[in-house]
């Protein structure tokens, strides 16, 4: 089987670098291309070090890095981040990263990459603010028949919100890029909150994990441990949600989700509800759909998945 070729966009904090490890993990499947970092709540030196320490720790040097977009499309810079709090992998220390950036920056990266591809060759696999994606849709449009398909951790429905009352994060922290993505025309999976809340990592599956005992291993179950009293005091969830391993989950293993062809619009004006995904479940402004807005998940299906991959590192 010919591996599925895909570039990562992402801030890796703790649920982002289960994702990036499993994709890692997943070389017969998936054929990494490069990882492109992009602010976040996690700001861009930490997010750096992070994206490091994770291909190290997966042994994969060989992946290249590049560095994106710092700041919003259109807005100043979040007051969330919180650089003298936490950097974004707390809960296990691993060594001193040693793989090196390339010196390409992330948007030029991506619009070689593509223009380099045939048609609809290449997946991008986003698990953080898409201002890195948007950035190149505005400044390279004629690229967007070279991407397969965009997969995007983001949004929500009836989930509502995790960083306001109705919104999701990453959609949230650059509205108008994710705007300009999901009116780009190009086959889009939206795996929002309604997904990563049924996928939770209790006590019981981080000791599945803890019990293989490699460093990849230990490193998951212990990014995973350190969101649990988080999730449980803001959303009584009993573990962590696995929100971009979700993402990769669904790329490997597609009938473990269930979905459905919708228009999903991002609210971009009010103050009170920036970010919000407004999903037309039922079609009832007749806009055609731009999204496959997933909504169910195989949880036992993805955790397997999961285990699997990471016990190959």
């Amino acid at each position: 089987m010919t591996p599925r070729k895909i570039i990562i966009d992402t801030a890796p904090g703790q649920d982002d670098a289960i994702g990036l490890l499993t994709a890692l993990a997943s070389p017969t499947e998936l054929e990494v291309l490069g990882i492109t970092l992009v602010a976040s709540r996690v700001p861009m030196d930490a997010v750096i070090h992070n994206a490091q320490r994770i291909c190290d720790i997966a042994k994969r040097p060989d992946v290249g890095m590049h560095v994106g977009c710092d700041r919003p499309m259109r807005r100043p810079v979040t007051g969330l981040q919180r650089p003298d709090v936490d950097v974004g992998l707390d809960g296990y220390d691993a060594h001193a990263p040693l793989t090196n950036l390339r010196d390409e920056p992330a948007v030029d990266f991506l619009l070689r990459t593509l223009r380099e591809a045939p048609d609809r060759s290449v997946t991008l696999c986003c698990f953080a603010p898409l201002t890195n994606i948007a950035t190149l849709l505005e400044r390279a449009p004629d690229v967007a028949p070279r991407i397969q398909e965009i997969v995007i951790m983001g949004g929500s429905h009836y989930e509502l919100g995790d960083i306001t009352p109705v919104a999701e994060a990453n959609i949230w922290l650059d509205p108008e890029a994710a705007r300009i993505v999901l009116q780009a025309g190009i086959t889009c999976t939206l795996v929002p909150l309604d997904v990563a809340h049924k996928v939770i990592a209790g006590p019981e599956r981080l000791a599945e994990l803890r019990e293989i005992g490699t460093e990849p291993a230990r490193a998951v179950a212990a990014w995973a441990d350190v969101l649990v009293r988080i999730y449980a005091d803001t959303f009584g969830a009993p573990g962590m949600p696995l929100h971009a391993p979700c993402g990769i989950a669904f790329l490997l293993r597609p009938f473990l989700f269930t979905g459905r062809h919708v228009n999903v619009e991002v609210e971009t004006d009010s103050d009170l509800t920036r970010g919000t995904s407004v999903v037309d479940w039922w079609g009832m402004t007749m806009r055609p759909p731009n999204a496959l807005f997933l909504t169910e998940v195989d949880a036992n299906g993805v955790f397997s998945v999961l285990t699997e991959r990471i016990a190959r590192l």
